[in-house]
């Protein structure tokens, strides 16, 4: 798939997704939120595929936020599918490294909020604006943001809008790693590598059980669904039932203990 606001690089299992508008500081557009959802859906659904990296083109901008469009109407199609973006992040099974390689402002911001881990160059800027450009984010930036940092850090980002180094967002938990030689988008993939050597149901597991603290039925759904119903079907007592009802017999317990 050709896109235009982004770049993918696939390797080793490895996806390295990229915000290509360095001329507008990584800003994301109604159609760069599209192209991040497709591209995150597409690796979602390749098995060849264990891990994303996300990240921004240059050095100096990760994303500094959303792209101001006019409104058309206040229907659906002229939101911005950004919301649709942090939800699929935040719910689907694979994980997703935020790869912080300069100024991580506004919508930005709360972009690698929602990722799983976050490992930012030395010299990357952390902020949030809301409140001085006359927007705000009351979902994801604002509850995932109070889990990551505490109640009052939260508040205090939002509210008076300062910046914060890399260092002092390692200080307050909101990355978890900070690089200071080499490229921040290598040692992602480093990390990345690492955790291809961990079960993937296994961290599907667990990343649905963090999430699902917030999605409530659709959380307890992908659990049950796509987790446990899944492992279930390949249980000696799943076939058992299943060939019991079509051969309209009483199913044999004895093997669902095989």
């Amino acid at each position: 798939m050709s896109y235009e606001d982004i770049t993918v690089a696939v390797n080793d299992g490895v996806a390295v997704i990229t915000i290509n508008r360095p001329d507008r500081a990584n800003k994301m557009r109604f159609e760069t939120a599209r192209e991040l959802l497709a591209a995150l859906q597409d690796v979602r659904q390749d098995p060849e595929i264990d891990v994303a990296v996300l990240t921004g083109a240059g050095d100096k901008f990760f994303c500094i936020g959303g792209e101001h469009e006019k409104l058309k109407a206040l229907d659906y199609s002229n939101v911005a599918p950004v919301i649709d973006l942090y939800e699929f992040i935040d719910a689907m099974p694979k994980p997703v490294i935020a790869a912080i390689n300069g100024y991580a402002v506004g919508g930005g911001h709360v972009l690698h909020v929602v990722c799983d881990l976050s490992i930012a160059a030395e010299h990357a800027v952390f902020r949030q604006v809301g409140p001085m450009v006359g927007s705000f984010d009351a979902g994801f930036g604002t509850w995932y943001l109070e889990e990551a940092i505490g109640r009052k850090r939260a508040k205090e980002m939002w509210y008076l809008n300062r910046k914060y180094s890399a260092r002092e967002a390692l200080a307050m938990g909101l990355v978890n790693e900070v690089v200071t030689e080499g490229s921040v988008v290598d040692r992602a993939i480093e990390v990345a590598q690492e955790l291809r050597r961990r079960g993937p149901f296994a961290l599907a597991a667990l990343k649905t059980a963090f999430s699902s603290r917030h999605t409530g039925v659709a959380g307890q759904a992908r659990l049950a669904h796509d987790l446990l119903l899944t492992a279930y079907r390949s249980t000696e007592e799943s076939e058992e039932m299943s060939e019991s009802f079509e051969e309209r017999r009483a199913p044999r317990r004895e093997r669902f203990y095989r």
